[in-house]
Parts: structure tokens; C-alpha cells; sequence
């Protein structure tokens, strides 16, 4: 029989859950997105490598590929003060620490960009310049590091209303250490709330750019994390777009309540979408 071409899901788990899904993730070697390291007080606990050699432990045999979410809260990645830009590069630096215990190979960062910046950035005309090179001043050592260790930085959708910034933002890098994530929930979101384009026309701007995409639901107000059926997101159109690019990324489900990452992916699977 032909094999079946329709993409393999991965899931977004913190360490703890990651036995209950063990089995499920290794009969098909599904992609696997640790969530515990984007935490100050896991990234500065004394036993932060006897937590990844837990995840190691708990992942032998899997050989799909291991990513992680990295560090992101209370901080953007171009802060106009340089003090605050040192102290997210060490973050990204812990991030890459564990991503080298771990062995993850993938990255999740935070798009700098927000709503009051697509309304106020072109007032003047160096604003837009500013943010590149605060970003760059953040980024670089981290995108420097991340090609030497085999790991891809991707720049999730947060805020952004023009999906096109994040794309012009990781070109303006010039490393291949740097690439997009689509957070289909965040688009939703900024769709229905601040009159943004649908989630996949953010996936069509990512283009081959894209290398990792967090799949939730949301109703367009909130960021729900619902299984995929759940809110109003156009599953068939999100996945006709991924359809377009020459390479599959990563396509991880990121839900609030875990336990029901099976019924999201027997969702998408029920719909012809996914397996």
C-alpha cells in the first residue's frame, strides 16, 4: 500500500505528562515540544539538568525531532533598554543550555511585534529600523550559538497583525539558525480581534520560512488553546496552505488542558487533515 501522505502531528508537553503519551508519540515517532523550559524559576533551579535528563529518560527511542518552547515571559525580544536586551540574551542562552542537554533541535521565541506597533510604527521613519536592530542586538548571539548546536530559532506570531514583519524580521538575520513559527490560535485571535488576515494566509506569508506551527482553536477574542473543532478556526483552509510549502514544519499541538491532545488529533486526522 502507499504510504500515507498526510502529515504526522506532534504534541506540546510539559516533561510531567510526558509518560501518559509516551506510548502514542513513539508508535509513530511524533515531533515533541517540551514546555517546561520557557520558566524563570525551572531556568534557574539548581536540578534544571535533572529535569531534562528526565525528559531524555522518558523520550528513549523516540527518534522524531524534539524541540522546546524557549523563555518569553515578561519580556520582548526588542526592548529599547539595553539593560533589559542583556538580560533576555542570557534567558535565550538558558534556553539554548537545555536545548543541548536535551538534545531539541528547535526553539520557540516571541515576535516583538504588537498591535500598537502596527498602528504607530510608520508615524516615524525610524521606528521601524529601531525595533529591527534592537531585535538583532537581542537575537544574534543566541542566533549565532543555535547554529552551532543544530538548533532553529522560530519567531512565533504573538500580537501581529501583518504577518509579514516576523518574515522580514528573520531575513534581516541572515542565518538559517532562523526561521517562523505560526501560532494558529494567535492569528485567530488577532483576526478576530484586531483585523488581521486569517491563519492561513499567515501560514501563505510565512512561506518556506515556516518551520514550526502551534496548532490550537480559539473563538477570535481570546487565546483559548481548544482542542481543533472547538472555535472557528477553517482547519481544511489552514491545512490546503501548509499544503503549498515545499517543506512540512513541524505541526505541534498546543492545547490548555492536555489531556486532550488525543481527541485534537483524532479531530484533525477524522477531518483527512492530519494523522
Amino acid at each position: 500500500m502507499p504510504a500515507d501522505p498526510r502529515p504526522v502531528l506532534g504534541a506540546c508537553l510539559p516533561i510531567a505528562s510526558l509518560p501518559a503519551y509516551r506510548e502514542w508519540i513513539l508508535a509513530d515517532q511524533r515531533d515533541v515540544e517540551l514546555q517546561d523550559f520557557c520558566f524563570a524559576e525551572v531556568l534557574d533551579a539548581p536540578d534544571w539538568k535533572d529535569r531534562a535528563a528526565r525528559a531524555r529518560e522518558m523520550l528513549a527511542g523516540h527518534t522524531g525531532r524534539l524541540g522546546l518552547h524557549g523563555p518569553f515571559w515578561g519580556f520582548s525580544i526588542a526592548s529599547p533598554d539595553p539593560e533589559i536586551r542583556a538580560v533576555v540574551r542570557r534567558r535565550l542562552d538558558q534556553g539554548l543550555d537545555a536545548c543541548a542537554e536535551t538534545g531539541a533541535t528547535q526553539m520557540v521565541v516571541h515576535s516583538p511585534y504588537t498591535t500598537w506597533m502596527h498602528n504607530n510604527l510608520d508615524m516615524d521613519h525610524k521606528a521601524r529600523a529601531e525595533v529591527t536592530a534592537h531585535a538583532h542586538d537581542t537575537l544574534l548571539p543566541a542566533a549565532r550559538r543555535a547554529e552551532a548546536l543544530g538548533v532553529t530559532l522560530v519567531i512565533e506570531n504573538i500580537e501581529d497583525k501583518d504577518p509579514r514583519d516576523r518574515a522580514h524580521l528573520a531575513l534581516s538575520i541572515g542565518l538559517p539558525s532562523v526561521k517562523l513559527s505560526v501560532d494558529t490560535g494567535h492569528a485567530n485571535y488577532a483576526h478576530g480581534s484586531t483585523g488581521a488576515p486569517p491563519p492561513d494566509y499567515f501560514i501563505t506569508a510565512a512561506g518556506d520560512l515556516l518551520d514550526h506551527v502551534h496548532l490550537q482553536d480559539t473563538d477570535g477574542y481570546a487565546d483559548r488553546h481548544w482542542p481543533p473543532g472547538e472555535g472557528n478556526i477553517r482547519w481544511t483552509a489552514v491545512f490546503a496552505a501548509l499544503a503549498t510549502l515545499e517543506t512540512m514544519p513541524r505541526l505541534m499541538i498546543e492545547l490548555r488542558d492536555k489531556g486532550r491532545i488525543r481527541q485534537a488529533a483524532e479531530y484533525l486526522a477524522g477531518l483527512g487533515l492530519a494523522r
